[in-house]
């Protein structure tokens, strides 16, 4: 957790991200401490999911900094981020229709040399044992919620450190997103830091220990 002498897990400082001649993020700022669960609420359009894009390293800056646990990590191949336990949720799920569920949830995995499979699958049909009795069902032919589901396991697979987590309650049915929140909840009482965007503050209320606002590319601070 934070306290006054500890650096950020995640260190993101004035960033500037230009899109096709648009300027999504605008000298964008955050930190993340080891521990924290943050919120970043705006409308769609204000820049969440590029923010999300850019730790991801799908994205590059053209100005500011990106450090994890003090090194650059806007200088690190894309691979490196699931290596050094970062999880990524993506608004659109970006699972593989021709793989299976536990196919989906251990692509993240192959990469690690420090990971084991079976170990992290225990742990992920322990959190979210539905996904058990459908791990060799293809990602195609999913349900748009289940889909959310895996997106989240895979995300647990390798976020050991921190889970970013890009509009996980966006149009899914308000038992899947109580069941969402459920599995965040249960992952407080770790090391485990975990940032959430979403469109509305009412979606991760109680869930997060502060809740930043980000307009038109920029951090705007914390909700009152």
């Amino acid at each position: 957790m934070k306290d006054s002498t500890s650096l950020p897990l995640l260190r993101i400082d004035q960033i500037h991200v230009v899109i096709a001649a648009v300027q999504a993020l605008r000298g964008f700022s955050l930190n993340i401490y080891e521990g924290q669960f943050l919120s970043l609420t705006g409308r769609n359009g204000a820049g969440k999911s590029s923010l999300m894009r850019t730790i991801m390293g799908h994205l590059k800056p053209v100005q500011g900094q990106i450090d994890w646990n003090g090194s650059s990590l806007s200088a690190m191949p894309l691979h490196y981020r699931a290596t050094q336990g970062i999880g990524y949720m993506p608004e659109d799920r970006g699972l593989v229709p021709e793989l299976t569920v536990e196919e989906n949830i251990l692509l993240p995995i192959w990469v690690s040399q420090t990971l084991r499979a079976e170990e992290r699958l225990e742990l992920i049909y322990k959190v979210l044992p539905e996904l058990k009795v459908m791990s060799d069902r293809k990602a195609l032919l999913l349900s748009g919620g289940q889909q959310k589901l895996v997106a989240m396991a895979r995300a647990l697979a390798v976020g050991t450190k921190l889970l970013l987590l890009d509009e996980p309650f966006e149009g899914i049915a308000p038992a899947l997103a109580q069941r969402l929140s459920e599995v965040i909840a249960g992952l407080r009482g770790s090391r485990l830091a975990v940032l959430i965007t979403q469109s509305e503050s009412n979606h991760a209320e109680g869930l997060t220990d502060r809740d930043f606002i980000i307009e038109r590319g920029a951090n705007q601070g914390a909700a009152e």
